[in-house]
């Protein structure tokens, strides 16, 4: 048998946020049958939790889809820390926890209720076609704002920044692009509506690695300027009644990023053990 829980992240209530199974004790485990209870549970990825490999790290994970096993992923990363400290199975090293997945060594500082992931693998990739990235979207070409582009933290994603109210009106028509994350930015207040459609997990309501490479994206855009720490918030999941909030960060030097943040609380909605288990 097996002891899960499962979470709401980014979001201080149950009900709310991105839903995460959260396995412990899973090293036995082969990843056939962790790809089989992630698909049990059914949400948009479940984390298993594992005795680190590495020096440095307090613990493994590696998180899977209902489809398949990802690198990294931002609401599982921040809900495991909160998992694994709130349940004592992990003490944090002055307020701080070092999570070993595929994508390498990640650092959050962690408190009683939050999670901070900081990002410093940073990239970006060539402007998207505004036509695609409406046609994504399901709007008119004209309705996109600035140049939509593909930015990454440790993870991919396409932003196309449109109206906040035309953020409500995307529908999802993945075609030529497997996901794509519409949002609204007020630069005089930090603000962000944001939706993500991606191929395969239907509608997102909550998104750490894109709140990440958001980040990314701002400073590449210019819609974020000057040296120092710039903060957004980003309001995320209401068109399906899940509603969420992300805090981002991102620091520029000379310029550019160097690196990003995003911070959540999680809320414990169930818990239990898995009885049966997979061949």
């Amino acid at each position: 048998m097996l002891p899960f829980a499962i979470y709401d992240v980014f979001t201080d209530r149950p009900y709310a946020g991105n839903q995460l199974a959260v396995v412990h004790d899973g090293q036995a485990l082969r990843s056939a049958q962790m790809q089989a209870i992630a698909k049990e549970f059914g949400f948009s990825e479940t984390v298993f939790t594992l005795p680190p490999t590495v020096p440095g790290a307090h613990y493994r994970a590696r998180i899977f889809t209902p489809a398949e096993e990802l690198p990294f992923a931002g609401h599982p990363t921040v809900g495991a820390a909160l998992a694994m400290t709130q349940s004592g199975r992990v003490v944090p090293d002055a307020g701080t926890v070092v999570q070993e997945c595929a994508a390498g060594l990640m650092s959050l500082t962690v408190d009683a209720s939050t999670a901070k992931l900081t990002s410093t693998v940073l990239s970006t990739g060539d402007p998207i076609d505004p036509a695609v990235a409406a046609a994504a979207i399901g709007l008119d070409p004209a309705r996109v704002l600035g140049r939509p582009g593909f930015a990454s933290a440790g993870y991919g994603h396409n932003f196309v920044r449109v109206a906040d109210e035309d953020v409500t009106a995307a529908t999802a028509h993945l075609t030529e692009l497997e996901k794509v994350y519409p949002f609204s930015f007020d630069p005089a207040t930090g603000e962000v509506h944001a939706r993500l459609f991606h191929d395969g997990v239907g509608e997102d309501p909550a998104t750490g690695s894109a709140a990440l490479a958001l980040g990314v994206h701002l400073a590449a855009e210019g819609l974020v300027r000057g040296d120092g720490v710039h903060r957004f918030a980003i309001a995320q999941g209401a068109e399906i009644g899940r509603p969420s909030r992300l805090l981002g960060e991102v620091a520029i030097e000379d310029g550019a990023a160097v690196s990003v943040s995003v911070t959540g609380a999680a809320a414990k909605v169930a818990e239990g053990t898995l009885v049966a288990l997979p061949e």
